[in-house]
């Protein structure tokens, strides 16, 4: 017999309209609040409320059930306060609310699908109460989420999260949305031991057997969800790779750390090197860190190359990858297959592990981290930089901020003010030689938004190469005046509904030119009636 839980919301539409209102609109009905109530004031009462909070998680916590009582009031929150709040809703504060999830478990947020549920994947995907209206969907596996590690059915926050954002940062309705986490089992020894864990206990399963599950997976959600968008999001990285590959052209389908990432990076780094002096083509990026993400990134910094006139291969040269045993190179022990393309061919020294070694012989002029390891960029790693160009870009990008390869006030100290900076994680301002800098936060909450409107507003057949680098342009292309005087490397966040829709309008002009697109009408509009048709399609509360 199968079990079916109720959702603390219900299916049913007129229940459903009063919860959409919010709570505070139907408390302003006369009779029903004080009479001195108005929306305004309870908003600045729940901002009040939020910041008497301690610590990070009792945040978190207080915004999840503020989006369970009045799923308006939450948005309207997070539209006025997106600085402030998009940390707690999602990195890094939902890195802790992942490590807690099944001690602070309340209600279900979304559908958890185990390995028990093969052959009837596609029944438990028809008891999502909104079934009809989903166009989003977020699907972890929870093998890896964030530096944190394989946490299993824990990661549902990372869905959950994500998609408030496809909501704040693009105005994706909060019912088109449909967070999954996956439940193959989990290697976390401390999770199969946790009495209170909420997955299955057991250790996850062969190559052949996760294989079948996720063909089922996709073949139900493609029966189930004709219409939906699937995002991957922290699988391990061959599962990320292999995955990414087998389904990206049976439904429209991107994986964010693979390519939501690359494609935040390759924006960020545009904007870095119009501060730096040299051409385009004598830039050297070293990449420490060689995971899904870091590959993927890679992969998408060749545009930064090409789109400058370099051939594919002259690309490839200019980029190098270091894992944990060291610079990757052709003939080195124990090189993944993935990491192959960028392994370095004619490389013949010894093995080369120290980082700063490392960094002399490459000579970068941009050094990249996905490593997770605390402080690898040292003050002498940050110093040798310096010493290759005037302008060393140094970009921290593991998440959360006590995994980051440096903080902004090492790059600076080190660097003698000269770095330009961006990290996966947020940082504050820091004064040096009287100047106040603005770190740059490389926050894949830039990309995936417009890039997900755009695919949806398109009905795009599958989400291309060409669309993610499209959503990468856009974004390197939308600093102000303004924001380019400070030398910033991304937008102010709270121009984010902005910088999606703009975003949106150039994803869909790259669908169209790869003939992926079934939005037809949209090619007769010009670009100034299709972005007056991106923002008409944004949700607002």
């Amino acid at each position: 017999m199968t079990i079916v839980l109720t959702p603390y919301w219900s299916p049913d539409e007129g229940i459903q309209k009063l919860k959409m209102e919010g709570r505070a609109k139907a408390l302003a009905v006369p009779g029903l609040a004080p009479p001195a109530f108005s929306v305004k004031a309870q908003l600045d009462r729940t901002l009040l409320q939020l910041r008497s909070k301690l610590s990070p998680i009792e945040k978190y916590s207080f915004l999840a059930q503020l989006k369970q009582a009045d799923v308006e009031a939450f948005y309207k929150l997070c539209l006025e306060n997106m600085p402030e709040i998009t940390p707690i809703i999602y990195t890094p504060t939902v890195g802790d609310a992942c490590l807690q999830y099944s001690k602070n478990y309340r209600h279900p947020e979304g559908l958890f699908i185990s390995l028990k549920d093969k052959g009837k994947i596609g029944n438990i995907l028809r008891n999502w109460p909104l079934v009809n209206e989903a166009r989003i969907s977020v699907v972890t596996d929870g093998s890896r989420i964030l530096g944190l590690g394989d946490l299993g059915v824990n990661g549902m926050p990372i869905a959950v999260g994500k998609l408030s954002l496809y909501v704040a940062g693009a105005g994706i309705r909060p019912s088109s949305t449909l967070p999954i986490t996956l439940d193959l089992g989990t290697e976390n020894s401390g999770n199969l031991s946790d009495p209170l864990y909420l997955g299955l206990r057991q250790r996850r399963p062969s190559g052949a057997e996760y294989d079948a599950f996720m063909d089922e997976f996709v073949t139900e959600m493609r029966r189930v969800y004709p219409k939906v968008l699937v995002q991957f999001e922290d699988f391990s990285t061959d599962h990320a790779f292999s995955y990414l590959a087998r389904f990206r052209n049976s439904l429209p389908l991107f994986n964010d750390d693979i390519q939501g990432t690359g494609a935040v990076v390759l924006a960020g780094l545009l904007s870095a090197a119009r501060l730096v002096p040299i051409p385009r083509n004598e830039h050297r990026i070293l990449l420490f860190g060689a995971g899904s993400a870091s590959v993927g990134v890679a992969k998408q910094l060749m545009s930064f190359f090409t789109l400058a006139g370099m051939s594919e291969e002259e690309a490839r040269r200019q980029i190098w990858l270091v894992d944990s045993k060291g610079l990757v190179y052709v003939g080195r022990e124990e090189v993944a297959d993935y990491k192959m393309y960028f392994a370095r061919r004619h490389y013949t020294g010894l093995p080369m592990k120290d980082l700063t070694e490392i960094v002399k012989f490459v000579k970068p002029t941009a050094l990249l981290g996905l490593s997770t390891i605390t402080g690898a960029f040292t003050p002498e790693v940050i110093r040798v930089m310096s010493q290759n160009t005037s302008r060393p870009i140094i970009f921290p990008l593991s998440n959360p901020v006590h995994l980051s390869e440096c903080t902004f006030a090492e790059a600076l100290t080190h660097s003698n003010g000269t770095a330009i900076f961006a990290s996966g994680s947020p940082f504050g301002s820091e004064v040096i030689g009287g100047v106040r800098r603005e770190p740059g936060q490389g926050n894949n909450m830039y990309i995936f938004p417009g890039l997900g409107l755009g695919a949806i507003l398109c009905r795009a057949k599958s989400v291309t190469d060409s669309m993610v680098e499209a959503s990468a342009l856009g974004l390197a292309g939308s600093l102000s005046w303004d924001e380019r005087a400070l030398e910033l490397v991304y937008p102010r966040i709270e121009r984010i509904r902005e910088i999606s829709a703009d975003i949106a309008v150039k994803v869909i002009r790259a669908a169209q030119r790869a003939c992926v697109d079934n939005s037809t009408d949209l090619k007769r509009m010009n670009d100034t009636r299709l972005l007056e048709f991106v923002k008409s399609k944004m949700w607002s509360p």
